[in-house]
Formats: C-alpha cells, sequence, structure tokens
C-alpha cells in the first residue's frame, strides 16, 4: 500500500501485477526469491523489494508533494520514527493479529506494547495535521498502514483508545483521494493482462 502511494504520489508510470501469494508466479519468484510484495522491476532489470526502499526510489524520481523535508534534524528523527514502526511496532503488530504463527506469543501483551508506541504518534500529532508538520512527509505515508492494520484488528478498542489525534489522523488518511487511488482492486495478473497506473 506504502509503495503503491509513493509510486503514485510521485507520478512514475507502473504496471501493476496483482498477484496471489497461494499460488505464486514463476515471474515473481525469479524477480526476487524471497517472493514476497511489493517487488518493484526497474526498466533496466534491476529490483527493488522492499516497500520504503520503494517509496524512496519513487520519491528520487518526482516528489511534487515535498514528502523529503530539507532539514537533516528532521530527517534523521523521521528516519527514527518509521525505524520504530517497522521494527518493535510491526513486531508487536503480527504477534497481536497473527498469535497463533508465533508459540508463546500474548496477544493482549502485544497490544499492550503496541498502543504505547502508538502513543509516541499521537504526541506527534498533538500540535500538527500531520507527524511533522502541516502537511504530510514520508514518515505519515510510511506509518499509516501499519496503524490501519492495528485499528482494523479491532475498531471498537481503537476507537476507545485515549488517542484521539491519532484517530482523527487515520480517518482523513483512508479518506484521502492519494489512498483510495491505490485501493482499487485489480483481477489477478495473467501473463497477457497489464494494469498500468499513472
Amino acid at each position: 500500500m506504502r509503495a503503491r502511494m509513493a509510486l503514485t504520489a510521485s507520478s512514475v508510470v507502473y504496471v501493476i501485477r496483482e498477484v496471489s501469494l497461494q499460488n505464486k508466479p514463476t515471474t515473481l519468484i525469479e524477480a526476487s526469491p524471497k517472493a514476497t510484495v511489493p517487488v518493484l522491476v526497474l526498466s533496466d532489470g534491476q529490483v527493488v523489494d522492499e516497500s520504503l526502499d520503494i517509496m524512496h526510489w519513487a520519491l528520487g524520481q518526482h516528489y511534487p508533494r515535498q514528502w523529503l523535508p530539507v532539514d537533516e534534524v528532521m530527517n534523521e528523527t523521521m528516519a527514527n520514527l518509521i525505524a520504530g514502526n517497522d521494527g518493535p511496532f510491526k513486531f508487536h503488530l503480527d504477534r497481536m493479529k497473527y498469535s497463533n504463527r508465533y508459540p508463546g506469543a500474548q496477544p493482549a501483551e502485544h497490544r499492550a506494547a503496541a498502543v504505547k508506541l502508538l502513543e509516541t504518534l499521537e504526541e506527534h500529532l498533538c500540535s500538527n495535521a500531520y507527524l511533522f508538520g502541516d502537511t504530510p512527509v514520508l514518515a505519515d505515508v510510511a506509518i499509516f498502514p501499519f496503524v490501519r492494520q492495528f485499528a482494523h484488528a479491532d475498531a471498537a478498542a481503537f476507537a476507545a483508545l485515549p488517542l484521539p489525534q491519532l484517530q482523527d489522523w487515520l480517518t482523513r488518511w483512508e479518506a484521502s483521494e492519494l489512498f483510495l487511488s491505490v485501493m482499487t482492486k485489480h483481477p489477478v495478473w495473467q501473463p497477457d493482462r497489464e494494469h498500468r497506473h499513472g
């Protein structure tokens, strides 16, 4: 989701190949042996197979929305916030949602730990509409899908949390034109069928 949002925001023309991870096509495995999504195959054959790396690549091509702050201190703070999301928060999110996949995982404990990390986002949003000011930056888009996953795991419980700014931020992102534009459903890719975007 976040990779598609960055590609779309950067006005990059790309072809979507929606795949079934239960029936992974040979093309996916050949491009990236780890066979997870997303995978971006560039015109020169280079493969980028981490969503955050795809975001950085896309914004390196063109980023009219100014998602990359020029301030070095802000960039470092933003990178640390994203790392906390992609590392500890995702760790607890996965074990909260899929405890059967992780022997010994205690969903309630992982949920509580995840909420503590969400409180950090709430602090960032107390005086701004977005995580680092009045306009979105890379961190907002990089973190949003994971907060969305957490919220949708138990919508009533999320709504009851004392995180009003984060809840409002999530609602605005879910209603945004950018998010809605990348949520269009596509049929599973067939070699003779492509969907061009951008």
